[in-house]
């Protein structure tokens, strides 16, 4: 498909000299564009789609990388990149060795911060603003944050000290949820009337006369301004804004990029700082996104002319299970209650939400309030079922364990995405679970490697556990070399045994196919293996570590960080009891993680089955190693 506008951009001046006229129809080639680039290599498509005017308004109003841009979580910066000159990227958009699905500085120069988790924009913006006061630096800075992010309170923390900042600009793409009902002809004339530099300058000018008035001319002005208030706050509805010391503009049309444009430019020289309110339609121009737009946050690759039903998964992943397991549990069990963090689709909680919704709930970008608030539940013998991203389940940190472990309560914590990723990079891996779990005195973890010991131990945990627990499991679909393993009901198994092995091959969740790999590699080069699969990494199985002080060797390979993370638990343990043998620790390292395919990503850290095997030949390959036993 040919973009005859969209070629002529290789930076924002290049944006610049189209005239406004051709902005609509620049547009909807960016729509065009997206859509056609995304159904090809997946990536978050809804927030984009909604947020085209705004960026295209924004670039030409402000000056990049002079203006800085602060996009909260950064799913909605794919206009902001194919602005900036990176168009010819989006073929291998979040593929390995091309581009970011985030704003990252280490890409461009117009990429200010890194966003991956939400509610982090205002902050960092108010630091950036700061910065450049503090500096004497020209431009502004201008923070776009999403509606959703309102409901975690990092937002408000942010709000509350933005202290006269008159260089920051804080937009609120409003996609959602209603903070301002009051969208009528009043309000939109007056939004133009207010944001007009003349109306500015005479209001500048009136002032100054009434104040050499002597005598009353400091309270006629006073009077004034809080009549002018209490107006606006009729009108706009936007005291909570205003009393946090901002200028409130809006609500306005987030797709009418001309009057965006307008309205950018007429507000260069408000020296307050600024919240601009508009309101847009997540996945606008699509419409399978427009209708649902939690469907299509964050999608893999797809035919645009054959969209399936987001509720139903065509493969099954470790998502859907789980959400059909918990709606039959939640049939057996009516004190199951069913919690997120504005993830109801990527968990696969839709389907108790559709059965029980009196029993689901939906909190928000809002982890740490979802944990708590799941403490408070259980505190009148409902079973709360937590169910959100690791990584975005470590911003709960300091809650999981004041709030649930000292109290010891019965909460589960069902940890989706754990592990490795792709295409997010960095920013959504799950590797750190595993690692701050084991930390947690009276926190029972297990790590299912397919979709039967997913349910069974679901099942296991909310029906026969007590205190707090968590079940951690993959993104989605499970490995064929993992389904054909059965499920024991075992803390850990030894799932291929060789005679006369003093090798031995560890790892849990879906890693364990990698270990299959690497142990077939080693039989066809005449090296015995065993290979054990471990289902309850916290606290480690006494009969596991029981059955490891037999081998003189043991490779542990897990996908989590190194430092804290199973294996070094693992080893620690083994040494304090007398074991000397051979140990082949093959972790995450604590640096960033490119974004890519899990293959790829795994091939990079040396988590694939080739790289694990080479390292057992490399580390141990001579014979006296390989037949001595570990035993002191």
């Amino acid at each position: 498909m040919a973009f005859p506008l969209l070629s002529k951009i290789s930076n924002p001046q290049d944006l610049k000299e189209l005239s406004s006229q051709q902005m609509p129809a620049l547009c909807q080639e960016i729509r065009e564009f997206l859509i056609e680039k995304v159904s090809q290599t997946g990536g978050h498509l809804s927030s984009n789609l909604g947020t085209i005017e705004l960026t295209v308004a924004l670039h030409r109003a402000y000056s990049s990388p002079i203006d800085k841009f602060v996009f909260d979580v950064g799913h909605q910066c794919y206009t902001h990149k194919l602005l900036t000159g990176r168009k010819a990227g989006f073929d291998r958009l979040r593929k390995m060795d091309g581009i970011s699905g985030f704003p990252n500085p280490n890409e461009s120069f117009h990429d200010c911060f890194i966003a991956g988790h939400g509610t982090t924009a205002l902050s960092a913006a108010i630091g950036l603003a700061q910065a450049k006061k503090l500096r004497q630096e020209k431009g502004k800075v201008i923070a776009i944050i999403g509606d959703g992010a309102f409901t975690g309170g990092m937002v408000y923390e942010g709000m509350n000290n933005i202290q006269q900042l008159g260089n920051l600009v804080v937009i609120l793409n409003d996609n959602k949820m209603s903070i301002s009902k009051n969208v009528g002809s009043v309000a939109n004339y007056l939004t133009k009337l207010r944001t007009d530099p003349q109306y500015s300058k005479a209001k500048a000018e009136v002032e100054s006369a009434l104040h050499k008035i002597p005598v009353i001319g400091n309270s006629m002005v006073s009077g004034i301004q809080h009549g002018k208030k209490l107006l606006r706050r009729a009108i706009y509805n936007s005291t909570v804004f205003e009393n946090m010391g901002f200028q409130y503009v809006g609500p306005l049309d987030g797709h009418d990029v001309l009057a965006l444009e307008d309205l950018f430019v007429n507000l260069q020289n408000q020296t307050a700082p600024l919240f601009i309110h508009v309101v847009t339609q997540k996945g606008k121009g699509f419409k399978p996104a427009e209708q649902n737009p939690g469907a299509f946050h964050g999608v893999s690759a797809f035919d645009v002319h054959s969209v399936p039903d987001p509720d139903v998964s065509p493969d099954g992943s470790f998502s859907t299970i789980f959400g059909t397991k918990l709606v039959e549990l939640g049939n057996k069990y009516p004190n199951i209650c069913a919690i997120t963090a504005a993830m109801k689709y990527g968990t696969g909680l839709q389907f108790f939400y559709r059965n029980y919704p009196e029993r689901f709930f939906d909190v928000g970008m809002a982890e740490q309030h979802a944990v708590t608030f799941a403490a408070g539940i259980k505190q009148k013998k409902m079973l709360p079922v937590v169910s959100i991203y690791s990584t975005f389940l470590q911003r709960s940190y300091d809650q999981i364990i004041h709030d649930v472990v000292l109290q010891n309560l019965d909460v589960v914590f069902a940890v989706d995405r754990a592990g490795l990723v792709p295409g997010d990079g960095e920013t959504h891996q799950g590797i750190y679970d595993p690692a701050y779990f084991s930390q947690m005195q009276g926190m029972r973890v297990v790590s299912p490697s397919n979709f039967s010991e997913l349910e069974y131990w679901l099942e296991k945990l909310v029906t026969e556990g007590h205190g707090p627990r968590a079940i951690r499991y993959p993104r989605g679909v499970e490995a064929q070399s993992l389904a054909q393993l059965p499920c024991t009901g075992n803390t850990f198994d030894i799932v291929q045994q060789a005679p006369n092995a003093h090798v031995a091959l560890v790892s849990y969740g879906s890693e364990v196919e990698n270990i299959l790999h690497a142990a077939s590699l080693l039989t066809q080069k005449g090296i015995a293996v065993d290979v054990i699969k471990l289902l309850q990494i916290h606290p480690l199985p006494t009969a596991f570590l029981e059955s490891l002080r037999t081998y003189n060797t043991i490779l542990f390979a897990e996908e989590c960080i190194q430092n804290g993370g199973i294996g070094e638990h693992t080893a620690m343990a083994l040494y304090t009891n007398g074991w000397r043998g051979e140990w082949v620790g093959v972790s995450v390292p604590n640096v960033g993680i490119p974004h890519g395919s899990v293959e790829e990503i795994k091939k990079v850290l040396g988590l694939d089955g080739e790289s694990l095997s080479n390292m057992v030949l490399q580390r141990c390959g001579n014979s006296y190693n390989i037949q001595q036993t570990g035993k002191e």
